[in-house]
């Protein structure tokens, strides 16, 4: 009898888990009809590059919240093994920028000496080379990673602390820039890119600072004999505080005053040869200092840090970097109850980007953005590949249609970097290019690889069937099949994310 009631016990406990069971299957289940694929193809838009099938189903699968939570913490996510592969062959990523300068550098050539145009051709080609290894890496990178909001973040904060390739040595140091300055800091605290920024060579040469010197100092000589308020000011006015953050001209030369000393490293150099970027003393301005209101005890090269410290809690750099993520993210005109959210949260987080993020995407009005922001070429045409299930053995096409666009990789000339925004890229003459861009890809025209891909318009349809507006729904409808990956790639609804 007893051993009946024990079973009978046992019974009921496992039917109450079985049950229990049920209920949570069935929970689970009503959560993932409750998240849209509207829903699903927004997020994919904003923290990637577009959505590709695997990573619509991969989504559907583990629900919104835990997407988001993977991508914030990058480090956990494998990248594919073609990826891998396909970056240790770029030999030139794995240079530092002496060894590239001594690699790749302008040739020294002995006085009297005047090379042949032969020789001349054969270094500029050698240049080449450390150009199209960091474009390959930035594309494949984009169109591959799993990593995707790593990789937004790295096209947001390079357009940040925009560096121009082709100004002095940035053409060999513009990939080291990225993967040392830019990369490491993408989703950490803004001081540190602040700071890995502005030590680095390329950006030095980019804003002139390796040309400024305190006049009369003991290394004011040649070019280098005077101030050049040029990097003071960028990183006052794009970087940190904005156009608007309250400082003066005098704050500006004060800065430059302050930042004299930190240059580029000469070739020959028997102090610390394995740095490009130094402090070099002798063209420092040593006398008392007053910035944004505050004393600057005379210390060199601390001296410059200290101010880049006080820049980087500053409240108008929070609102500032606040305002740019909310354009990027939500809309050209982003709602200021959203921005006065972000800059508290910067202020509270020490600049904490994935704190920031996470503040971002867990708000309504990120939400209530569907579809409001404008693709920028590079996203329209990195989103169009991925989209389209496309391999890309070959970078350049795409990187010629960045070009088409007005937007080269690595070839913004100004300091404020690429626009964002509708206005700066939509023209009756780029939605042409665009639309051509994707009939190119949609016919298998364009020479990614070896042999003829086309996108795939099965594939396409399965992404965007239950999110096209209905007059792009209806076009593809009325068309020959032939014509259905055009028609999606092409349409007004892919141009937007």
């Amino acid at each position: 009898m007893g051993e009946t009631s024990g079973g009978i016990r046992r019974l009921s406990r496992i039917s109450a888990t079985a049950a229990l069971m049920i209920c949570f299957v069935a929970t689970l289940a009503n959560a993932a009809e409750q998240v849209s694929d509207r829903q699903i193809i927004h997020v994919l838009n904003r923290l990637a590059f577009g959505p590709t099938l695997d990573e619509l189903r991969h989504v559907k699968s583990i629900g919104i919240e835990r997407y988001i939570g993977e991508q914030l913490d990058p480090a956990s996510i494998p990248e594919p093994i073609e990826l891998r592969w396909r970056l240790a062959q770029l030999d030139t990523l794995r240079l530092t920028p002496v060894q590239l300068r001594q690699l790749y550098g302008p040739l020294r050539i002995p006085r009297g000496f005047k090379p042949s145009p032969e020789l001349e051709r054969a270094q500029q080609e050698r240049v080449r080379i450390i150009l199209r290894d960091a474009s390959e890496a930035r594309i494949l990178r984009a169109v591959l990673s799993r990593r995707q909001l790593q990789e937004v973040m790295v096209d947001f904060w390079f357009n940040h602390f925009n560096v121009f390739a082709g100004k002095g040595l940035d053409d060999i140091w513009i990939g080291d820039y990225e993967h040392q300055a830019i990369r490491p800091f993408a989703l950490g605290h803004f001081r540190d890119l602040l700071f890995a920024t502005a030590k680095h060579p390329a950006m030095l040469v980019y804003l002139d600072n390796s040309m400024s010197s305190a006049p009369g100092s003991p290394g004011a000589r040649g070019t280098r004999a005077g101030l050049n308020e040029n990097f003071a000011r960028e990183v006052m006015e794009l970087h940190t505080l904005g156009a608007d953050g309250g400082y003066t001209q005098e704050d500006v030369v004060t800065l430059a005053r302050i930042l004299t000393g930190w240059g580029v490293n000469r070739p020959d150099a028997r102090a610390f040869p394995e740095h490009a970027a130094v402090f070099e003393g002798a063209r420092h301005d040593y006398t008392p200092k007053v910035f944004l209101g505050h004393p600057i005890r005379s210390r060199g090269k601390a001296e410059g840090e200290e101010a880049l410290d006080m820049l980087a809690r500053s409240p108008a750099t929070a609102r500032h970097i606040a305002f740019e993520l909310a354009r990027y993210f939500v809309a050209d005109d982003p709602p200021p109850a959203l921005i006065e959210k972000l800059a508290t949260r910067f202020l509270e987080t020490e600049g904490n980007t994935r704190e920031l993020l996470k503040t971002l995407f867990a708000s309504r009005e990120f939400w209530d953005s569907q579809g409001q922001k404008y693709k920028t070429p590079y996203q329209f045409v990195i989103s169009a590949v991925r989209a389209g299930g496309l391999p890309v053995a070959n970078v350049r096409p795409l990187l010629g249609t960045m070009d088409q666009l007005g937007m080269p990789l690595f070839g913004c000339l100004t300091p404020d970097g690429y626009k964002n925004t509708e206005e700066a890229w939509l023209s009756p003459d780029a939605t042409a290019r665009r639309i051509g861009f994707a009939t190119a890809l949609a016919r298998g025209t364009l020479p990614l690889t070896a042999g003829r891909h086309a996108a795939d318009a099965d594939q396409l349809e399965t992404i965007f069937g239950s999110t096209m507006a209905d007059a792009t729904r209806d076009a593809v409808r009325a068309s020959p099949p032939a014509l259905h990956a055009a028609l999606i790639l092409g349409s007004p609804d892919f141009m937007r994310r």
